[in-house]
C-alpha cells in the first residue's frame, strides 16, 4: 500500500455494520423528538434513553452535540433555505418577504429544537452551517428587494430577522402547548412594524460579530452534569 493508504480490512475504510447503522439511525429519530419536545438544552443522556440505547454508543456515534445536531437538524435547514428560495421566486417582494417570515416561524413554532437551532450558531456542524449561510445570502438579496419596493423600512437590518427569530424562540418555548398560536401574533405585530411608514426611528442595531458572539454561546454543551453522571464523561 502506498502511505496514507487505508487498508481494506480497516474499520475506518468499511460502512457502518448493519447494526451500528441501525442504532446510528435510533438515535437521531430519538433526538428529532427530544429535541422537537425540550429543545437543545436536552441532555445527551435523555436521547440515550429515548433510542434505547446505552450512554457509551450515543458517545461513539455522535462524541459531540454538534454533530448530533447537524445530522438531526440539517434537512431542517435544507426546508428553511428552500423558504428563502421560494420567497426570491415571488413577483411581490414585500409579499415574498413577508412569506418567508411566517414559514420560518412556523417552522421554529412546529419544533422546539428547530426554534433554538436558529437562533445558536454550530461552528463544527458543516452541513448545517453551510446551508444556513446559504439562507443568509438569500435573506440579504430579500431585504433589499423588499426595501427597493417601498414597503420595508430603510433601517430595517439583517440582525432585526435574528432578534426576530430569537423573540419567537422565546414565545414559542415559553407558551409550548399552553398557548400553542401565540407566536403568531408576536410575528404579525413585529411585521407590521417592519412596514412604511415607520412610526419614528429605531435604537441602533446590534453588531453583527456581536450577535454571532451571542448565537456562538447560546450553543449547547456537548456533555451535561446528566450525561457525566451517565458515564458519559
Amino acid at each position: 500500500m502506498t502511505p496514507g493508504t487505508q487498508h481494506p480490512d480497516d474499520p475506518a475504510a468499511q460502512p457502518l455494520r448493519s447494526d451500528a447503522e441501525r442504532n446510528r439511525e435510533r438515535i437521531i429519530a430519538a433526538a428529532r423528538a427530544v429535541f422537537a419536545r425540550d429543545g437543545l438544552g436536552a441532555s445527551m443522556a435523555s436521547v440515550a434513553r429515548e433510542a434505547g440505547v446505552g450512554i457509551a454508543t450515543m458517545f461513539r456515534r455522535f462524541p459531540t452535540k454538534a454533530e448530533l445536531v447537524d445530522a438531526v437538524f440539517v434537512d431542517r435547514m435544507d426546508a428553511y433555505a428552500d423558504a428563502v428560495a421560494v420567497a426570491l421566486d415571488d413577483p411581490d417582494p414585500w409579499h415574498g418577504f413577508v412569506g418567508y417570515i411566517e414559514a420560518a416561524c412556523a417552522m421554529q413554532a412546529a419544533d422546539s429544537g428547530f426554534a433554538d437551532v436558529l437562533t445558536t450558531t454550530f461552528p463544527t456542524a458543516k452541513a448545517l452551517e453551510r446551508r444556513r449561510n446559504e439562507a443568509y445570502e438569500g435573506m440579504l438579496e430579500l431585504i433589499g428587494r423588499a426595501k427597493a419596493t417601498g414597503r420595508l423600512r430603510e433601517d430595517f437590518d439583517s440582525s432585526d430577522l435574528v432578534l426576530l427569530h430569537m423573540a419567537n424562540a422565546g414565545v414559542v418555548n415559553a407558551t409550548g402547548d399552553a398557548a400553542p398560536d401565540a407566536w403568531r401574533r408576536v410575528v404579525a405585530l413585529l411585521v407590521q412594524s417592519f412596514e412604511t411608514p415607520a412610526r419614528g426611528p429605531l435604537p441602533a442595531s446590534p453588531q453583527h460579530d456581536a450577535l454571532y458572539r451571542a448565537m456562538l454561546r447560546a450553543g449547547p454543551a456537548a456533555v451535561t452534569a446528566e450525561d457525566r453522571d451517565a458515564g458519559g464523561a
